[in-house]
């Protein structure tokens, strides 16, 4: 145990903890992602899915609890490392030379992970304000106690509702972009002669990810 909890204290260590639970949460984002999408099919289908979660109980809260503790650990070696980084600068670089091959230097996703992060927290407390807790004042929930899919689209009428979700998934589609091929390069599994491919899959997925979110206050009111 000792062993675990220094290698976990170094860097290396660090890196390989939010990779792992990076990828948890990626997983758990499918997952979400696939029942969100049961609006497609039709209110009865999802209000069945959010009844059939709703039905678990004890085992929703341990799984909930499970995707907290996922994201804390993920969030704080993150900040953890972050920090350090600071900290061992003696002076900012005029230019930020990227680390990988072939690439310039600019306006990248693994240049603000931390930035992006941290607004995708936010965005995550208002989701739970909002889906998890009920704390909308603007929304009657009592009214949509029976029909989980019509109180989903009533927090998410709004145009500013619409403008903050859109922001906020497309800030999760900029953080996956760079975090799932990082993840791998973390558990050395990233090789040269595959990099470009997990690369253009964490691409693939965080767009996939982020327009199937942002779809929702959209495409589904208008279709």
């Amino acid at each position: 145990m000792k062993r675990l909890i220094r290698a976990c204290s170094s860097t290396i260590g660090k890196k390989f903890v939010i990779a792992i639970t990076g990828l948890l949460l990626c997983g758990f984002l499918v997952v979400h992602l696939a029942g969100n999408l049961l609006l497609y099919v039709g209110p009865q289908a999802y209000n069945d899915y959010a009844r059939s979660l709703h039905e678990q109980g004890a085992l929703l809260v341990v799984a909930e609890i499970g995707l907290l503790g996922l994201f804390l650990i993920h969030l704080f070696l993150a900040l953890g490392i972050a920090r350090d980084n600071w900290a061992a600068r003696k002076t900012r670089y005029a230019v930020k030379v990227s680390k990988i091959k072939n690439r310039q230097s600019g306006i990248k996703p693994e240049n603000f992970m931390v930035v992006s992060g941290l607004i995708v927290l936010g965005f995550l407390l208002l989701h739970l304000a909002d889906m998890r807790f009920a704390m909308r004042p603007d929304i009657d929930y009592a009214a949509f106690a029976d029909d989980e899919a019509a109180r989903t689209m009533a927090v998410l009428a709004t145009p500013l509702t619409r403008v903050v979700y859109t922001v906020g998934c497309l800030l999760l589609g900029l953080h996956l972009a760079h975090g799932f091929s990082s993840a791998f390069q973390s558990l050395g599994l990233n090789h040269p002669r595959y990099a470009s491919l997990i690369h253009w899959i964490g691409v693939i997925f965080a767009a996939v990810i982020a327009v199937g979110f942002v779809s929702f206050p959209f495409v589904y009111f208008f279709s």
